[in-house]
């Protein structure tokens, strides 16, 4: 029975409309995002069914493009979209930090870190440049290599600092493993890049490394 033939109130859409997104379930809300079904399906349904296949909201939402194209009832088109609401949320996040000292938020970068590297499958280094008052003006993937890491470039790091006129800067990168415990070759490279960002006056405040569920600070661990 397709979904218009429903009552309204059992209608995801309708419901939303009148009860607010909060009242609605996440395959009931994945079912307005989709908006269509296939043949013999409906919207509920095909929600149903990728939930089910992703095991959780997070992972549908942190597929790459072949896997999202892989499943019943999710074309091209849907595919962009979730891949776009992807990008929004991380944007979401980000403007929360832009707006704030990160110093004085913590548990706000490291959401963000987290939801900006899960599913990588590959080492990812990134660099949040930081103004003055220590708040986050740009970030940036810088490099990006194999699931055994990645090689980074001390004097590339400092031609995009100077770029940004940055003040500051943590440095950000995930372990594919899922393991966040930092390597020696982390450990050693960490201390190329601040030694090469002390010769231009820009401070390096952490060192992050992002796991599976687990975010390592150097600074925490008194490694910088």
């Amino acid at each position: 029975m397709p979904i218009s033939s429903w009552p309204p109130m059992e209608r995801p859409r309708e419901k939303l409309l009148a009860s607010g997104a909060s009242s609605l379930s996440d395959v009931e809300l994945l079912a307005v995002f989709l908006q269509t079904g296939i043949k013999g399906k409906t919207a509920l349904e095909v929600a149903t069914d990728l939930l089910l296949n992703f095991g959780s909201l997070s992972s549908l939402i942190s597929a790459n493009y072949k896997e999202l194209c892989s499943q019943s009832g999710v074309g091209v088109a849907k595919a962009a979209s979730l891949a776009a609401m992807k990008e929004l949320s991380l944007r979401q996040l980000l403007e929360g930090l832009q707006s704030r000292d990160i110093l004085t938020s913590s548990a706000a970068t490291r959401d963000y870190l987290r939801a900006r590297f899960k599913s990588c499958e590959s080492e990812v280094f990134s660099c949040l440049f930081l103004n003055n008052q220590h708040h986050v003006m740009e970030v940036e993937e810088l490099f990006r290599g194999t699931i055994d890491g990645a090689a980074v470039y001390p004097r590339e790091v400092v031609k995009r600092a100077l770029y940004h006129n940055a003040a500051a800067v943590i440095f950000a990168h995930n372990h594919p493993s899922g393991i966040a415990e930092p390597s020696q070759a982390d450990i050693a490279i960490t201390r190329k890049l601040k030694t090469a960002m002390q010769t231009i006056e820009i401070r390096v405040l952490d060192h992050l490394v992002i796991g599976a569920g687990e975010v390592v600070s150097f600074a925490e661990r008194g490694l910088l």
